[in-house]
């Protein structure tokens, strides 16, 4: 049975968080929020944690997790970003937004499109999961918490810890948050392109 933890969504609780990336750390599987919706996580090199997560939303083979970043550093250390990309990064992040790059060597191939060798990364601006990576030290691998067959992601803590006690190891209770997952940005091309439209403003990126 998961465990269950309610953290101040502005002032998260030090010992609860030391806590829950504990549990990362040991190969947990946590439901947290995010500045969009829930998410599943674990820590980045644990690739049973990351099996648990495929194997809760019924994913194949080809889909992306995406690294959750404190920063632009932590970011730069996990893709290949040149000056343009850079620029446009520091102006839309942290914030609802995943964007599509190359992956550098300090990604887990697994975590990579097998052709690609992209990487979906994301800074998002939840004082939670600032807590969370300051004490990691790691971005959390992370998917969207939407469960098969479901259009949208699941919003209320009570729900997921009703669904989801005996799948993951811990849900975060960090309030009710919305239906609506991360805009998705492609910055792969000269001119980015928007893969899906989720919280974050597309418009932003014409």
């Amino acid at each position: 049975m998961s465990q269950f933890f309610k953290i101040h969504p502005e002032t998260p609780q030090p010992r609860l968080v030391r806590q829950a990336v504990d549990i990362l750390c040991n190969g947990g599987v946590i439901a947290y929020p995010t500045d969009s919706a829930y998410a599943l996580g674990c820590h980045i090199g644990d690739k049973k944690a990351m099996e648990r997560i495929r194997q809760i939303r019924k994913l194949d083979e080809k889909h992306n997790f995406t690294l959750i970043c404190r920063d632009l550093s932590e970011l730069a250390t996990y893709a290949l970003v040149d000056n343009s990309q850079y620029r446009m990064l520091k102006k839309h992040t942290p914030g609802p937004y995943t964007f599509l790059l190359k992956g550098s060597r300090e990604v887990p191939r697994r975590l990579m499109h097998a052709k690609r060798k992209t990487i979906g990364i994301r800074v998002p601006q939840c004082a939670i999961v600032d807590a969370l990576l300051a004490e990691l030290g790691n971005p959390i691998m992370s998917s969207t918490l939407i469960l098969p067959g479901e259009d949208l992601p699941m919003t209320d803590p009570y729900n997921i810890r009703a669904m989801l006690e005996y799948k993951v190891d811990l849900v975060i209770d960090g309030g009710f948050r919305g239906t609506e997952a991360t805009t998705v940005i492609s910055l792969l091309e000269d001119v980015p392109q928007v893969l899906r439209v989720g919280k974050g403003d597309p418009t932003s990126f014409r």
